[in-house]
C-alpha cells in the first residue's frame, strides 16, 4: 500500500524530472559540431579580418580566435592555423614539413608532449567547433570506431544529433 509520503515523494521526483526536460527543450540553440574538410579549414587561417580562426590538433578543430594576437594574420603561430598541425604541436615546431596530422616516427616524449598540450592547453582554453575527417573516418572512408564525441568537452549528444 502506498503511503501519502511515498506518493508525495513520487510526485516531487516526477515534477523535477519534467522540469529538466522542459529546460532542455528551451535551451538556446548552439552551433553544432561539424566535420571539416581540408578546404573548410584553410578558409579559417586568420587571413580575413572578422572571420574565426581555426586550427586542428589530433583531428579536433578548435576556435582559437580569442588568441588572435598569436594565431592571427601576423601572429607568431599563424602557420599553425587553417590546418591540422598535430605533428608541429608534438615537436614544438613551426617548420613547414611538420605542419601535418601525421604522427609517424614521433618519439614517446613528443607524443606525451602532444597529449599534455592537447589536454592542458587547447581542450581547456579553446572551444571545439568540429572534427576533421582524419578524426572521424578511417583512410578507407569507414567510420572510426574509436571516435567518441561524447568524450569531448563542449559536446552534448542532445544538442548535436
Amino acid at each position: 500500500m502506498v503511503t501519502p509520503v511515498q506518493l508525495f515523494i513520487t510526485f516531487v521526483l516526477l515534477v523535477l524530472s519534467l522540469a529538466d526536460d522542459v529546460k532542455l527543450k528551451h535551451k538556446p540553440a548552439s552551433k553544432p559540431v561539424r566535420l571539416f574538410t581540408e578546404e573548410d579549414l584553410k578558409r579559417h587561417d586568420g587571413s580575413e579580418e572578422g572571420h574565426p580562426i581555426y586550427m586542428a590538433i589530433k583531428g579536433v578543430v578548435f576556435d582559437v580566435t580569442k588568441g588572435k594576437e598569436f594565431y592571427g594574420k601576423d601572429g607568431p603561430y599563424n602557420v599553425l592555423v587553417g590546418k591540422d598541425c598535430t605533428r608541429a604541436v608534438a615537436k614544438m615546431s613551426l617548420e613547414p614539413a611538420d605542419l601535418t596530422s601525421d604522427t609517424t616516427g614521433l618519439t614517446e616524449e613528443q607524443l606525451q608532449s602532444l597529449e599534455s598540450v592537447f589536454e592542458g592547453t587547447y581542450k581547456t582554453k579553446y572551444p571545439i567547433v568540429g572534427y576533421t575527417a582524419v578524426r572521424i573516418l578511417n583512410q578507407d572512408g569507414s567510420p572510426n570506431e574509436d571516435f567518441k564525441p561524447e568524450d569531448q568537452p563542449h559536446f552534448n549528444m542532445r544538442d548535436e544529433f
